[in-house]
């Protein structure tokens, strides 16, 4: 898969939880998990707006293309 999802980098950078992270953006961390893992199919525009905003990012620290 080239697409590579960074955000446990950008949680360790922080030393944010991902429970922390979760209550910050509004969704659970199971779904937390499944972006993390790359299992996730799709992800709403407004869940990646709120991770970026939790983490003061750009979308490109959190998604990247190999």
């Amino acid at each position: 898969m080239p697409i590579v999802i960074r955000i446990d980098v950008e949680l360790a950078k922080r030393k944010m939880s991902v429970s922390e992270f979760a209550d910050r953006v509004g969704i659970t961390p199971a779904n937390i998990a499944v972006l993390k893992n790359g299992r996730a199919k799709a992800i709403r525009f407004s869940t990646l707006e709120a991770m970026c905003e939790a983490l003061d990012c750009q979308p490109g620290d959190l998604i990247q293309w190999q």
